[in-house]
C-alpha cells in the first residue's frame, strides 16, 4: 500500500508497506474542517488502494478533523500574532502541511495579520451556499418554504420588528458563515445616507442573540413544534446549506429550512492550501498528489455524501437537497491568492482588508473597548483633500471619528485628545477634550469634542511625547476584560524642538510595556507626506501594535474599521 491514512493519531495498514512497491515514506499532515474530512479521509484510503506514490517513494497522509478557528488560531501563533476573537492558540493543535479549512476568509484574515503567511497550491475542492436556516413551521408561515429571499427583505427582521423571528448568528470572529453573513449584509445595505445607522442596527440586534461555535446556535433552534417554544426559541440564522443538511440528516423534532439568499452571498469553499513552511519538493508533490484526488469525479460523490457540494456548484446522487435547492450555485472559478498553481477561490474577489474591516465593524459595535483616540490638529491638516472636494484633512477626519463613533455601542468607553505643539502646561504637546469616559452615559460628550478637533495655525506636530503620553495615559487607565487602546491619527512627522527624540521615545516605549496590562498603540497616517519610518520604528517598538496609511485621508474610516477589525500588522 503507496499512502497510510491516519484519523486521530491511528495509523492504517502500515503493515501493508512492506508489500508495495515504493519505498521510504513522505509524511502528509493534513488538518481538515470537520465536515469534509470523512470524504478527505476516504480518497485519501483510495489513493492508497490505487498505489499512488510519489516517484516510487511511499507517501503517508494524516488527516485530522479540526475546526478552522482552531487551526487559523495555531497558524496565527506560528507566526506570532493572535486574530481578533480567536484568543491564544492551543498548544495540542499542531500547524499541519496541507490545511482545508471551511473558507477561504481564512487565508484572507491571516495574509491580513501575519506577516510571510502565503499559501500555495490554493484550490476549492467543495462548496457550500450561505443560506437562512429557519425552523420550518416559521418558513411555512411566513410562505418562505423553498423560496429564495434577499437581505433587504429580511432587514426589517433583523432589527426585531414585532412579532417576526429571532436571529442569531455564529460570532464572525471565530466562524465564516457569520462573517459571509455580515458581508453579505453590508453589500445589502450599501453606502448610502443612513447606511452606518442600518449597518449598527443589524449587527447590534444579531449580537443579542450571537452564539461562540456553530453547534451551540443550531442547539438553539426549537425542539417542538407547539408556539410557546417556537416563540423562544431560535427562529432563524445565517448558516451553510450543509449545516442545514447535516442537521436535519439527525432527524430532529423540529427540521430546518435553507432560504436561499438573492443575489447569492460568498459561500463556504473549501480550499486545499499547501502551507508556507511546506518546501520539500517531495512533500509538495505529494501535495499535488492528493489535490488530485480531491478534484476528481469520484471526489464529487463522496463531498456530496457530506452535504457538499462540488466547485461548480453541482452536486451527485447523493446529495440530500433541501427544498427549494438550486440543482447548481455559481461556480468557484476565480484565481485565487498565494503563490504557486492556482484554482478557484470564492473569495478571490474579495481582500484581506475587506475582511478586517467587516471584523472591525462587529467588533466596535458588539465588543467591550477602552480607546483613547488621538488626532493630529498641526497646521498642516488644514491642507485640503482633492478627493473630497478640497475639504481639508481636519474636516475629513472629523467626518469619520463621526462615524466610527457612531459603530461603537453603549459598552465601549472613549477618551479624545489633540495635538500639535505648545498645547500646554511646559511645552505639553496635546491637550484632552474628554477623559477615557463610557458611552453608555457620556456619549454626547464624547461627540462633542469632534468640533473641537480644529487646526493649529502654524502649529508643528508633537508626535513623540504624545505616543509615549497617550501609551501611559491608557496603561494607568487599564481595565481587565476590556479591549484597551491608544488609536492616533497624524499626517506628519515629528517637529518639536522641545521634545524628547526617536531613541528617546522607543527606549521608554519598551520599559514601560506590560504584558499583563497590555495595550494595543494603533496609528493611521493620513495623507501622503506622514513619515513611514518614523511611525514603522515605533510600531516595532510596541507588542501588538499596528501601522495603517491612508494616503487618501477619505478613506479613514474604512482604514480605522479594519484597525479595529485587526491585531497586529501593517498595511
Amino acid at each position: 500500500m503507496a499512502i497510510v491514512v491516519v484519523i486521530a493519531g491511528t495509523w492504517f495498514g502500515y503493515s501493508q508497506l512492506a508489500d508495495s512497491g515504493c519505498t521510504g515514506s513522505i509524511k502528509l499532515n493534513v488538518a481538515a474542517a470537520p465536515e469534509i474530512s470523512p470524504a478527505v479521509t476516504n480518497a485519501a484510503n483510495k489513493w492508497a488502494q490505487d498505489g499512488g506514490n510519489v516517484n516510487g517513494t511511499c507517501v503517508s497522509v494524516s488527516v485530522e478533523s479540526l475546526a478552522s478557528a482552531d487551526v487559523a488560531s495555531a497558524i496565527a501563533g506560528q507566526h506570532g500574532v493572535n486574530l481578533s476573537g480567536l484568543g491564544q492558540p492551543s498548544g495540542a493543535i499542531q500547524v499541519p502541511d496541507v490545511w482545508l479549512p471551511d473558507s477561504s476568509t481564512w487565508l484572507l484574515r491571516l495574509q491580513n495579520e501575519a506577516s510571510g503567511f502565503t499559501p500555495s497550491k490554493v484550490t476549492s475542492v467543495a462548496q457550500s451556499p450561505l443560506v437562512i436556516a429557519m425552523p420550518e413551521p416559521i418558513s411555512k408561515q411566513l410562505g418562505l418554504q423553498g423560496k429564495k429571499v434577499s437581505w433587504t427583505s429580511l432587514l426589517g427582521q433583523i432589527k426585531g420588528s414585532d412579532g417576526g423571528p429571532r436571529f442569531g448568528i455564529v460570532n464572525p470572529a471565530r466562524d465564516a458563515s457569520g462573517l459571509a453573513a455580515l458581508m453579505s449584509i453590508g453589500s445589502a445595505i450599501g453606502a448610502g445616507q443612513g447606511s452606518v445607522s442600518k449597518l449598527v442596527d443589524a449587527l447590534t440586534y444579531l449580537a443579542k442573540s450571537r452564539s461562540e461555535l456553530r453547534d451551540e446556535l443550531l442547539e438553539s433552534f426549537p425542539k417542538a413544534t407547539d408556539e410557546g417554544t417556537l416563540l423562544e426559541s431560535l427562529g432563524a440564522a445565517p448558516l451553510s446549506e450543509e449545516d442545514v443538511i447535516s442537521y436535519n440528516a439527525k432527524r430532529p423534532p423540529v427540521a430546518l429550512s435553507a432560504l436561499y439568499l438573492e443575489p447569492n452571498s460568498v459561500p463556504m469553499d473549501y480550499p486545499y492550501s499547501v502551507l508556507p513552511q511546506v518546501v520539500d519538493g517531495q512533500k509538495i508533490s505529494a501535495a499535488q498528489g492528493l489535490l488530485k484526488q480531491l478534484t476528481s469525479t469520484t471526489f464529487k460523490n463522496e463531498i456530496s455524501a457530506q452535504g457538499l457540494r462540488a466547485p461548480d456548484g453541482t452536486y451527485g446522487s447523493s446529495f440530500l437537497a433541501p427544498a427549494g435547492a438550486p440543482a447548481a450555485s455559481p461556480a468557484i472559478t476565480a484565481p485565487a491568492g498565494g503563490s504557486g498553481e492556482q484554482g478557484g477561490s470564492a473569495a478571490a474577489g474579495l481582500d484581506a482588508t475587506a475582511v478586517s474591516k467587516v471584523v472591525g465593524s462587529w467588533n466596535a459595535t458588539t465588543q467591550a473597548g477602552r480607546v483613547l483616540a488621538v488626532f493630529d490638529v498641526s497646521g498642516s491638516m488644514n491642507r485640503p483633500v482633492p478627493t473630497a472636494n478640497n475639504a481639508s484633512r481636519a474636516d475629513v477626519t472629523k467626518a469619520a471619528a463621526t462615524t466610527g463613533l457612531s459603530l461603537f455601542s453603549d459598552e465601549w468607553a472613549v477618551g479624545v485628545w489633540r495635538f500639535s505643539t505648545d498645547m500646554g502646561p511646559n511645552h505639553r504637546p496635546w491637550e484632552e477634550l474628554i477623559k477615557i469616559t463610557s458611552l453608555r452615559s457620556n456619549r454626547k460628550a464624547v461627540q462633542d469634542t469632534i468640533p473641537r478637533l480644529t487646526p493649529k495655525e502654524k502649529g508643528d506636530t508633537g508626535l513623540y511625547n504624545t505616543v509615549l503620553d497617550a501609551y501611559n495615559y491608557a496603561k494607568a487607565n487599564w481595565k481587565e476584560g476590556k479591549v484597551n487602546s491608544v488609536i492616533l491619527f497624524t499626517d506628519g512627522e515629528n517637529d518639536n524642538v522641545n521634545g524628547i527624540t526617536q531613541e528617546q521615545l522607543l527606549a521608554q516605549l519598551k520599559k514601560v510595556q506590560d504584558p499583563k496590562h497590555f495595550v494595543r498603540l494603533v496609528l493611521i497616517g493620513i495623507g501622503n507626506e506622514v513619515n513611514k519610518d518614523e511611525l514603522g520604528a515605533i510600531q516595532k517598538s510596541v507588542r501588538g501594535s499596528g501601522l495603517y496609511f491612508a494616503p487618501d485621508p477619505t478613506k479613514i474610516t474604512d482604514i480605522f474599521l479594519q484597525a479595529i477589525g485587526s491585531r497586529t500588522g501593517v498595511e
